[in-house]
């Protein structure tokens, strides 16, 4: 009996450890389970925070232009694209008359990237802006005449409308120039391109010096005015170049920044200037200028747009630095910049900012 009893003892033991490891082990597994889940769970948590986080991390930018196709035609693509995003970037698109508003409005500091036409770059060989992209060569600067105006010849002691300090001016120096005409042969009247247009359809000025849209309204809208030159008249001796820029100071201190916008703009010039989406630009264009398709699309021959690989090969073999040259001879010669004024190019057209941007 006592035999028995002490193998009973024995069982009961070994009935009591199995129970108790198997809790444990039971235990152990639970814990490991709600351990997993808890990693599981912060996981997400993190994964949110992070993507939170990339959202509030992009930069915000206001960017500057003009109501017209040759202004928006790559900055509203790269948007409408995506790209600006792809570099981490948000911009804004603020609405100025003429470029030499937009670097006044980026020296106040209230507009980072701004868009000119060639005009304005006279204020860049000065110093107050720097160059980070060219955009295209433009034709979009035209000297129209009205019922009395027929030739260049004619707008001697005429009343001539132009917007001073852009590109009107430039193309009308140009005009006169050619014809052995100056500004104290006219009668010059300062306004703005909308301005201009309606001086031009009332009849209160003789001729005037505008760009695109504004040249295209006035000559769809009276017959009797004549196109007398436009800027592939002086091809020989002018061109019209179109840039983005920003103020040296900005550059100074936002050079990763401002690689990112030009990458992002580079993508849009390529996609843009590709024939097959000229329509997609135009609906762009007419949407943010809200004017109607047809006067967007019209626009789309006011310019050689540029692609990526056309400012490379542009940069590679010096024919932007010799445009831009070519720019700035023309300012000397017309007038518009002072001997004290010119310089290498290289001092106000950022090549490396470009080439950076592209090399990625």
């Amino acid at each position: 009996m006592k035999r028995i009893k002490q193998l009973l003892c024995l069982l009961l033991a070994v009935m009591m450890l199995t129970a108790l490891f198997t809790a444990c082990g039971s235990t152990s597994t639970d814990d490991d389970s709600t351990g997993d889940a808890s990693v599981d769970s912060d996981t997400t948590v993190d994964t949110v925070e992070d993507d939170e986080e990339e959202e509030a991390e992009l930069i915000e930018l206001s960017v500057a232009y003009m109501p017209n196709y040759a202004s928006l035609w790559s900055v509203l693509t790269a948007m409408d694209q995506g790209y600006f995003e792809e570099e981490g970037l948000s911009v804004s698109l603020v609405e100025f008359a003429d470029g030499p508003t937009i670097i006044a409005a980026m020296e106040g500091g209230s507009i980072d990237f701004g868009y000119i036409g060639n005009g304005a770059h006279k204020l860049c060989v000065q110093g107050n802006a720097t160059i980070i992209c060219m955009s295209h060569i433009g034709n979009a600067d035209a000297v129209i005449g009205g019922p009395d105006v027929t030739s260049l010849e004619d707008l001697a002691g005429k009343t001539v409308a132009y917007s001073s300090g852009t590109s009107s001016e430039t193309i009308l120096l140009l005009a006169l120039e050619s014809v052995g005409l100056t500004m104290d042969d006219i009668t010059a009247m300062d306004m703005d391109s909308t301005s201009m247009v309606t001086a031009m359809l009332s009849g209160s000025v003789d001729a005037c010096a505008v760009w695109s849209p504004a040249s295209l309204t006035i000559l769809e809208e009276d017959e009797s005015c004549t196109l007398l030159c436009d800027n592939s008249t002086f091809s020989d001796t002018s061109i019209s170049i179109a840039s983005w820029i920003v103020t040296p100071e900005y550059l100074e201190e936002n050079e990763e920044v401002a690689v990112k916008f030009v990458r992002a703009l580079l993508k849009g010039m390529t996609y843009a200037a590709d024939e097959a989406n000229y329509e997609y630009v135009a609906e762009l264009v007419a949407t943010q200028c809200a004017t109607d398709y047809d006067t967007a699309y019209e626009q789309r021959g006011d310019g050689e747009w540029y692609t990526a690989d056309m400012i490379s090969e542009a940069i590679e073999d010096g024919s932007m630095e010799a445009y831009y040259q070519l720019q700035q001879d023309a300012m000397l010669s017309g007038g518009t910049i002072e001997e004290d004024d010119a310089c290498e190019v290289s001092t106000y057209v950022a090549f490396d900012i470009m080439t950076e941007a592209l090399s990625e």
